[in-house]
């Protein structure tokens, strides 16, 4: 990197003080310098946290020539308000996923920022897991070869533990529930290994949390290349739960929160602990983000991926709603 990068955080929900205390892991390379939301006792309670300016207005973050770039944790309906602000202000931006609600507005914030030339992050850390970097290797180095299935499960415990009417747990804020705001990280991984989505089957249900939204769901995923990929995800499980077995040919790789990652090749009846070394995904992306930045390079899930992975999310919403299968295409068609 050039120079420190400085960012303006806002939203301040939770997750922004989760990529605070990132930035704040980054050497100085990253520094928070100041923030905004519309409840003062948040902003302050966050300026005090990280030492950082506390602003009267997102107006004031947007003409401070001194901020290079946004953090955006604000609600989904409004991502692309504050993000077309910030682009034609000339700050960069890194955008919490989902990109939006629908992929019209998705679609518009990746055009406002190609147009005003600003890099736009979009905040997917799961793929970056040392895991799935090594399955992925292998796979682009032939080891698995022909790519077969794969299935995934990421699940929480979420009873007693939200803010009830929060927009994150509302068919407003967060269309789909479940599939929408966890299920999507693995939609991305899914893609990121076995290559594009072309077509999801979906099915969810409400069982434990209060609410007008999916607490479970469950999507049946068909790749470009052949291969079937089931990903399940839930905020009514006992515990919280990672899952990713990729099944190919020659080798299958089986990775769980519990058991680390374990492979199995063809011919063979005994599985190889893999051992790798954990990653700080958080703080690589954002810093990815601000050299991209400063050095007119792409990020890795920048508008255009982030677009995919969510109009496949709302495939699968659309099938459960009229029980059908529903391309891909369709969805990303029709904004």
């Amino acid at each position: 990197m050039k120079k420190q990068f400085k960012i303006a955080s806002i939203g301040l929900g939770w997750w922004s003080d989760v990529l605070a205390d990132a930035v704040n892991r980054s050497s100085n390379q990253l520094k928070i310098v100041s923030c905004y939301t519309r409840s003062p006792d948040k902003r302050a309670k966050f300026s005090d946290k990280y030492k950082c300016a506390n602003a009267n207005s997102y107006q004031e973050i947007l003409d401070d020539p001194n901020i290079d770039g946004i953090i955006n944790t604000t609600p989904n309906h409004v991502h692309l308000e504050t993000t077309k602000a910030a682009a034609n202000a000339s700050k960069h931006v890194f955008l919490d996923k989902p990109i939006a609600n629908n992929v019209l507005e998705a679609k518009t914030i990746t055009d406002e920022c190609k147009k005003t030339g600003i890099t736009l992050s979009v905040g997917y850390q799961r793929r970056r897991e040392s895991h799935f970097r090594w399955i992925k290797n292998q796979i682009d180095s032939g080891e698995f070869g022909t790519l077969v299935q794969a299935e995934a499960n990421i699940s929480r415990d979420r009873e007693g533990k939200f803010e009830h009417g929060h927009w994150r747990y509302t068919a407003d804020g967060m269309p789909g529930g479940v599939m929408l705001q966890i299920g999507l990280h693995y939609v991305d991984v899914l893609t990121m290994l076995l290559g594009p989505i072309k077509s999801v089957s979906g099915m969810a249900s409400q069982l434990v949390l209060p609410g007008d939204n999916p607490d479970v769901g469950s999507l049946l995923m068909h790749h470009k290349n052949g291969a079937i990929s089931t990903l399940s995800t839930s905020y009514a499980s006992a515990s919280e739960y990672y899952l990713l077995n990729v099944y190919g040919k020659k080798m299958s790789a089986y990775y769980n929160l519990f058991d680390g990652l374990r492979t199995l090749k063809q011919n063979e009846t005994r599985q190889k602990q893999i051992q790798v070394e954990e990653v700080d995904t958080l703080l690589e992306q954002l810093i990815e983000w601000a050299d991209a930045a400063q050095n007119n390079n792409k990020v890795e899930v920048g508008g255009e991926s982030a677009t995919k992975s969510l109009a496949v999310v709302l495939a699968g919403i659309r099938s459960a709603k009229e029980n059908r299968h529903v391309q891909v295409d369709e969805i990303i068609n029709q904004a």
